[in-house]
């Protein structure tokens, strides 16, 4: 295809998008990041849409077909859950791709590339850290962490978040023991109030390329 490919980044929090798009910067003679949506799917026009899973549906409940409805793009699923009964359902739902966070911003590239030109993409057997950025990252907390405290600003249960994530309530019970660790907590109520006063509920602002920069727009209530 002729040019970059265009990408829209979708997550509900601001530092997430940012980071994945900083990310993809170097790369933007492939990939351009013409959005970043938080809250709704992208109203702009882009060829991929590159949905980040941090503290949201995964693939088994994201309505792929919808988002690609109504962007006319390709959904890629940039996620750290790589259970393949997962993968699977996320490509039922109609995903082009899915990707592992563990990619770096080269490797991340290189996929939606691949995507844009009519390739599937899965994940592979790549190893390394969590790339990108998310709320907490500062403070120390991994993504899997702070992903849970996030989660539980927003109100949800254990067994809810085991759901949302894709993780076992064990599991999920472990992460939050971590995180509660570093950050010195002892109470499900320190958390929440931890998490609003460090920005864990998602902003509402979303963000287009007007050809003249990146513009914020108001994502819509209800």
């Amino acid at each position: 295809m002729a040019g970059p490919v265009r990408v829209a980044i979708l997550n509900d929090y601001e530092i997430v998008v940012a980071g994945v798009a900083r990310m993809l910067a170097p790369y933007a003679d492939r990939v351009r990041v013409v959005e970043t949506a938080t809250g709704v799917p992208p109203m702009g026009d882009c060829d991929v849409v590159l949905y980040d899973t941090f503290s949201q549906s995964q693939g088994n409940v994201l309505d792929v077909q919808e988002v690609a409805a109504m962007t006319g793009a390709q959904v890629v699923l940039y996620s750290w859950n790589l259970a393949p009964s997962l993968v699977s359902e996320a490509l039922r739902r109609g995903a082009a791709g899915y990707l592992s966070k563990t990619l770096d911003g080269e490797g991340v590239a290189d996929a939606i590339v691949r995507v844009a030109e009519g390739q599937r993409v899965l994940p592979g057997d790549s190893q390394g850290r969590e790339h990108g950025a998310w709320p907490g990252q500062e403070h120390g907390l991994s993504a899997r962490e702070a992903e849970m405290i996030a989660l539980i600003t927003q109100g949800f249960s254990n067994l809810e978040i085991a759901e949302r994530a894709y993780l076992s309530v064990n599991s999920v019970k472990t992460y939050i023991r971590t995180a509660y660790r570093k950050l010195g907590f002892t109470r499900r109520s320190q958390a929440v109030s931890w998490g609003i006063q460090h920005g864990f509920l998602p902003p509402e602002p979303r963000r287009t390329d007007t050809g003249r920069g990146m513009t914020s727009v108001a994502a819509p209530r209800g």
